[in-house]
This record gives structure tokens, C-alpha cells and sequence, in this order.
């Protein structure tokens, strides 16, 4: 048996993974969580589903198929008033750029950038959406599934501010706040942002688990 509890999150940027483990570790002492490049490759699914949740369900699932261990996943994005919800689900890969995470989320701002650039201030809300999804084993065999949501309204700003985060976060103000989730602390932007949420309401159910294993 590991010396620490342990749940796999099924991906690889170093951003996630490190907000999973600071949250996850309030509610869960000593919880290890390992991605992507911490296990054996295995066919990683393709993110298919027009929700979050779906998203997150077939990655959660496949995750816990090869790992053996309880499986986390999450979608997320951003959801921009003007752009009638876009990029939503395709967040990730709206410039449809491939390549290093920064270089990705650099043309994906740039992209989003552009198409705002004659939206007036006041019409410039959005909000981030994230579901996760936790599945784990059962003894019936069919893997139990726990989906959670979080939102965190704000609004898409007209430069890039910031070196913390990933993705949007250089371009993004909550509601109530002056500067970005990417010039946020640490512990204060976990305390508001759609991830923090959801993870958040999903840690007691990742606690149970590990505490009492399959069918908790």
C-alpha cells in the first residue's frame, strides 16, 4: 500500500495539477495526485462531448480503466457573453494552435483578443465553467461517477496582465476585483475561482473514498 493516499488527474499541465494538489490537500492530508506523465501511457480519449461534464466523465473513466486509482478529471472554459457562450468547450484549443501549453495559450488570447477588440467594456462579461468528475471503482463493477460544477463570473479585460494561472487567466477579472486571476495570490484565487468551487465540493466525496475504498 502507498505511504499517502493517491487519486490521478488525467492531465498534464503543470497549472491543474498543482491547483488540484493545493486544494485537494486542505481536505485530503498527505493526498498525492499524479497526472498524466506519472502513470504508463495509455489511449487517452478525445474530448467529443458538447458539455463539460461529458468531457470530464470520458476522461475521468478512462483514467480510472488504466490507473486502477480513483480518477479525476476536469473541463473547464470560458464562456463569453458576447461570443454567445464561446469558446466554451473548445476553450483549449480555440486558435486550434498544437504545440507547448504557453505557445497554445498565448494564440488563444491573442484569438480572443481580436475578436473582442470593438466590444464595448460593458459588454465584455464572461465566466469560467469547470465540471469535475470523480470515478472510482465499485463492487457491482461499474464504476461510480461524482460530477460537480463551478462558475466564477467576471469579465474579459483588453491586455494581458499577470504571470500566475494558465490559459485565460491573464485576460480575466472576477467580479469585484481590479486585477487578473493571473496576478491573484495563490490561496486567494483558489478561494474564488470555478475549479476552487468544484473541488471544493467534491473533496469530502475524494476523502471518503480513499478512506473507505470502493462503493464510499
Amino acid at each position: 500500500m502507498a505511504d499517502s493516499p493517491r487519486v490521478f488527474l488525467a492531465t498534464r499541465n503543470t497549472g491543474k495539477l498543482a491547483e488540484m494538489q493545493r486544494i485537494l490537500s486542505r481536505h485530503v492530508p498527505g493526498v498525492e495526485v499524479l497526472g498524466l506523465d506519472d502513470v504508463p501511457p495509455y489511449d487517452e480519449p478525445a474530448e467529443t462531448e458538447p458539455t463539460f461534464e461529458g468531457n470530464a466523465r470520458i476522461k475521468a473513466l478512462a483514467g480510472l480503466a488504466a490507473t486502477g486509482l480513483p480518477s479525476l478529471a476536469d473541463d473547464s472554459g470560458l464562456a463569453v457573453d458576447a461570443l454567445n457562450g464561446m469558446p466554451g468547450v473548445l476553450s483549449a484549443r480555440w486558435a486550434g494552435v498544437s504545440g507547448e501549453r504557453v505557445e497554445k495559450d498565448r494564440a488563444n488570447n491573442d484569438l480572443l483578443l481580436s475578436q473582442l477588440a470593438d466590444v464595448p467594456d460593458e459588454r465584455r462579461g464572461a465566466a469560467f465553467h469547470c465540471c469535475v468528475v470523480l470515478a472510482v471503482p465499485s463492487a457491482s463493477g461499474e464504476p461510480a461517477v461524482h460530477a460537480v460544477d463551478g462558475v466564477m463570473r467576471g469579465r474579459v479585460i483588453r491586455s494581458l496582465r499577470g504571470t500566475g494561472g494558465f490559459g485565460y487567466d491573464v485576460l480575466f477579472c472576477a467580479d469585484g476585483h481590479d486585477v487578473t486571476t493571473a496576478e491573484l495570490p495563490p490561496e486567494e484565487k483558489d478561494a474564488i475561482s470555478h475549479r476552487g468551487k468544484a473541488l471544493r465540493e467534491i473533496a469530502p466525496v475524494v476523502a471518503a473514498v480513499l478512506s473507505s475504498g470502493p462503493d464510499a
